[in-house]
């Protein structure tokens, strides 16, 4: 799945994203959605993801998912991965 995310900034050649206070903030205009049922069944695609990346949140349990991470691959996409809550 991918959604587009509202920026405060112009079109930028690469896109940053951070969070800060449970909070995202990017110039990108769009994310990558990855979604898995599990930690263990989302932490293979995360880890070749992740190969080159700038990672903005790591995967690990969040308050709202047993799987929550961030990052922006070397080409500069952002992808957001999680597993479904049960």
């Amino acid at each position: 799945m991918a959604y587009d995310v509202p920026s405060a900034g112009g079109e930028q050649p690469v896109a940053t994203t951070t969070r800060q206070y449970g909070t995202t903030h990017t110039t990108s205009t769009f994310f990558v959605s990855l979604r898995g049922a599990s930690l263990e069944e989302v932490t293979p695609a995360w880890s070749a993801l992740a190969e080159g990346a700038t990672v903005t949140e790591p995967l690990a349990a969040s308050a709202c998912s047993p799987a929550f991470g961030m990052l922006t691959d070397r080409f500069g996409v952002t992808w957001v991965v999680d597993a479904a809550t049960p």
